[in-house]
């Protein structure tokens, strides 16, 4: 089994990479230095922490938890800070990764329970 930590620098690389994409779409295109900055950054670290979790998670296991969670969060930042509405096709969407991804975690046996 997996040692909670591990699951704690695959979130905090979830959050690096949200960081960033958040930024890189304030960036307009790199020609703003600080969101520009930031996102370098952000995808540096969230990139760095995500390998060392492939040291101990399946890659695809990683790559979706971190992929599906990302998608999420960062239409939550979106919607919240940016106000970008999603219709209800986008929810269900939504609401369908997420629960790939709580399947993934509470009944796969690629990853040791």
């Amino acid at each position: 089994m997996p040692a909670p930590s591990i699951y704690a620098i695959l979130f905090a690389a979830i959050v690096a990479e949200v960081i960033a994409t958040t930024a890189l779409a304030r960036s307009d295109g790199f020609t703003r230095f600080v969101p520009g900055l930031i996102a370098t950054l952000g995808y540096a670290i969230s990139f760095w922490l995500l390998a060392l979790t492939f040291r101990v998670l399946p890659t695809g296991i990683v790559y979706a938890i971190w992929s599906g969670l990302g998608i999420v969060l960062i239409a939550a930042v979106a919607w919240i800070w940016y106000g970008q509405r999603l219709d209800p096709p986008a929810l269900i969407g939504m609401a369908l990764i997420l629960a790939g991804v709580l399947v993934i975690n509470l009944y796969s046996k690629t990853i040791l329970h």
